[in-house]
């Protein structure tokens, strides 16, 4: 473990609007929520000089709040407080399941969900959750507050498409209109847990009596630059019967929306037949 960061800054806001002024002043500052990144970047000698605008003593982006809409989760909210929030785990199972494989359970007690959003690494678990159940990244800075839908909040591989001096204060994530008849989070990686997912997945799907698909939604992580929703298959199963055939042809579209990548933890080509074997056995349950 390395010493003190060589020339390192720390700005610590203790509010909200403290926050916001800060980054502003300060528009080379690096935000710091759980930290979690951060420490790995330390200890190779990364943080020397830098400026650091530490978010953990803003209070009030620490809290999951019911609204008339759904709910409204801090950017400090951690993974290990999303993993054991009743409310979360009743309405939004998926985003419980993906806090859960976060890491080592230090990990999931600093992480934060902000934070994993603002790394926006293509690898996030959390991720391909919040994309089926169409959260909104809130942010806040000078200039005011905004929401941006999850899938625009990311610009590319550890990019998003945050203003400068903008800050991610909440996700909203909306009550789904119905329960659906089936919901599936899965990672897939070298081992059970502690591992980077090769594939990670989220889906939702309602069904009429009749099996035809009223709505699907299906996301994948580790498959693209950016976490994505599988648009292509979505459009082409809607108001259609469930059969084995119609899962194989909305298989066969995933290359539409994804583009998997040969690296150290896998190949595209299993990438690819896995998250098809994925989407094929949540289909036909």
């Amino acid at each position: 473990m390395r010493g003190c960061p060589q020339g390192m800054t720390v700005l610590r806001p203790q509010s909200a609007g403290e926050a916001v002024s800060l980054f502003a002043e300060n528009p080379a500052a690096r935000p710091l929520a759980g930290g979690t990144d951060f420490m790995v970047l330390w200890n190779m000698g990364e943080a020397d000089g830098q400026t650091m605008l530490d978010l953990s003593g803003v209070r009030e982006w620490r809290s999951i709040r019911k609204t008339a809409a759904g709910l409204s989760i801090g950017a400090l909210v951690t993974h290990a407080e999303l993993r054991d929030d009743p409310v979360v785990r009743r309405e939004f199972p998926l985003l419980a399941q993906a806090a859960s494989v976060v890491g080592a359970e230090q990990i999931q007690n600093r992480g934060t969900l902000g934070g994993n959003i603002a790394n926006a690494s293509p690898a996030a678990d959390t991720l391909p959750a919040l994309a089926v159940y169409e959260a909104t990244v809130k942010t806040v800075s000078r200039k005011g507050a905004r929401g941006l839908p999850l899938l625009q909040t990311f610009a590319g591989v550890k990019r998003t498409s945050l203003e400068p001096g903008e800050l991610i204060a909440a996700i909203d994530i909306p009550y789904l209109p119905k329960k659906p008849y089936r919901q599936l989070f899965r990672k897939v990686g070298t081992r059970a847990a502690l591992a980077i997912s090769k594939t990670v997945a989220a889906g939702l799907v309602w069904l009429e009596r009749d099996r035809t698909v009223r709505e699907l939604r299906f996301a994948l992580g580790s498959m693209a630059p950016t976490v994505r929703r599988l648009r292509a298959a979505e459009d082409m199963v809607r108001g259609k019967r469930l059969s084995r055939e119609l899962a194989a042809e909305a298989c066969e579209l995933l290359p539409r929306d994804v583009s998997p990548i040969d690296d150290l933890r896998s190949t595209a080509a299993y990438r690819l037949h896995v998250s098809q074997n994925l989407l094929s056995d949540f289909l036909l349950g």
